[in-house]
């Protein structure tokens, strides 16, 4: 039996980011990966890949609708034609590469990590078996990461589905897609496979896409889904699938209501639940919750204190993978040496690579008003942005959220090209608990859209329309 300072049950963000700081500090580590190849789910089918296939989208879509006078717009019409297959290829070997280059290359580096592939399962409180081997660990990290969660619906497994890995691995582009969803994933793989020429249906059973952020920035990027040709149903419910030879017919009802869809490819992007299933986390007396997810506290730690959890796996908040690494990282440190970091997600940024792309951090308005604050909301159009106007790209809103009496950030939601690259300097704003006056005080770049963050701060203050460009 081998014995180790720390085993970590999982191969991806958080996973790998806990055996760089089991190295770090010289603790023999076990690293047990399962399914997926080496770095899980953001290199091999997640946020590398999408982006690898979201980016062309965009470019043929600026080719069509860039709105430049005197320059041509480009179009199917003159005979050029997408190869979708040369699309996926260059997807894989763009993955490929990253997975080398960031994942293998690095373990190779880390003298004190062992890798096992295979399934984990605990025996005993300080025992886990892979491959038939028997592990035992002072410590143990749990970051085995989620999966696409498959809706119960009458057919669906007889006329057969997507999720985001085979949608990431088609060999051929499907002439019309159903999506099974309007969240994030959902929305993302809509938009891409829309603008590469599928015809895109999104069925949703909530009212609106994105429920759970700011109303008025999820209904503007509708609009924006819409006015490019993707048909989003809402209230809906999918009642049965049925295949027709190489085609799936979907019955909808909505409000009573009736209707059919038919389709080529269905992806199923309704949600994720957690890889808890087969650990048997019962042995080591590790809780979890109605959908699985590891129940942890903010320093990491599981209802077992010699157990940690970090990234998809557990019950913490909506992350990215920056976050699932900063975690996975703490929770080593914390289980290894005994200290009790944690993280402030409040002051976490997030995006979705829709294009325009959606960003925010901190809190919405109802979430302000919920937690007692007396708050104060400013939205600002994007068209009030002379770097947006430059880029032929205005469709777009910022708002501002902020504590009426003090006058502090408290949330930030843009929907902006390439909010996700500046969302950073709002979260450092609330991370530092700025003032719109402080901010305001900040010097931007002129011109650019990360102004729009001054500009919104501005307008708390001052009537932006009678500002020059460069205040």
């Amino acid at each position: 039996m081998k014995t180790y300072d720390i085993v970590i049950l999982g191969g991806g963000a958080a996973a790998f980011a806990s055996a760089i700081k089991a190295n770090e500090l010289k603790a023999k580590a076990a690293l047990i990966n399962e399914g997926l190849p080496l770095g899980g789910t953001c290199v091999n089918v997640g946020c590398v890949p999408s982006k690898a296939m979201l980016y062309p989208g965009e470019v043929l879509h600026l080719f069509t609708h860039h709105g430049i006078k005197g320059l041509p717009i480009f179009s199917s019409h003159n005979g050029t034609r997408i190869s979708f297959s040369d699309l996926i290829q260059e997807e894989l070997t763009l993955v490929s590469n990253a997975r080398k280059e960031k994942y293998e290359k690095v373990l190779n580096e880390l003298d004190s990590v062992s890798l096992f592939e295979g399934k984990a399962r605990f025996l005993s409180t300080h025992e886990v078996e892979v491959n038939g081997e028997i592990l035992k660990g002072e410590k143990f990290l749990i970051a085995t990461g989620s999966k696409a969660e498959i809706p119960s619906i009458p057919g669906i497994q007889e006329s057969g589905y997507l999720t985001h890995i085979e949608a990431l691995k088609l060999s051929h582009q499907p002439k019309s897609l159903a999506v099974l969803g309007a969240g994030p994933v959902g929305l993302e793989f809509a938009q891409m496979f829309s603008r590469l020429g599928t015809k895109v249906t999104i069925i949703s059973r909530r009212e609106r896409i994105l429920p759970s952020h700011e109303p008025q920035l999820a209904k503007e990027l509708e609009r924006i889904f819409q006015k490019e040709g993707i048909q989003i149903l809402h209230k809906t419910q999918i009642t049965k699938i049925v295949k027709e030879k190489e085609l799936k017919r979907l019955i909808l009802q909505s409000e009573g209501e009736v209707q059919e869809l038919v389709c080529d490819e269905i992806l199923a992007a309704s949600g994720k639940k957690p890889n808890t299933k087969d650990l048997q986390l019962e042995k080591p007396e590790v809780k979890t919750d109605s959908k699985g997810a590891v129940i942890t506290q903010d320093t990491l730690e599981t209802s077992a204190p010699h157990v940690f959890a970090a990234g998809d796996v557990t019950n913490l908040p909506m992350r990215l993978e920056t976050t699932a690494g900063k975690e996975g990282t703490l929770a080593a440190m914390n289980a290894l040496t005994g200290t009790k970091k944690t993280i402030d997600y409040n002051s976490v940024p997030a995006s979705i690579f829709t294009d325009p792309a959606l960003s925010w951090v901190g809190l919405t308005d109802q979430q302000a008003v919920n937690q007692g604050y007396s708050c104060s909301c400013h939205v600002l159009s994007l068209d009030k942005i002379p770097k947006a106007q430059i880029l032929r790209k205005a469709d777009g809103v910022i708002k501002m959220v902020i504590d009426a009496k003090t006058h502090k950030i408290l949330g930030v939601h843009v929907l902006a090209p390439y909010s996700p690259e500046f969302i950073s300097t709002a979260a450092l704003a609330i991370q530092k608990k700025m003032t719109v006056e402080e901010l305001t005080d900040l010097l931007f770049v002129f011109p650019t859209l990360s102004e729009s963050l001054k500009t919104a701060a501005l307008s708390f203050t001052t009537d932006i329309s009678k500002l020059s460009c460069c205040v």
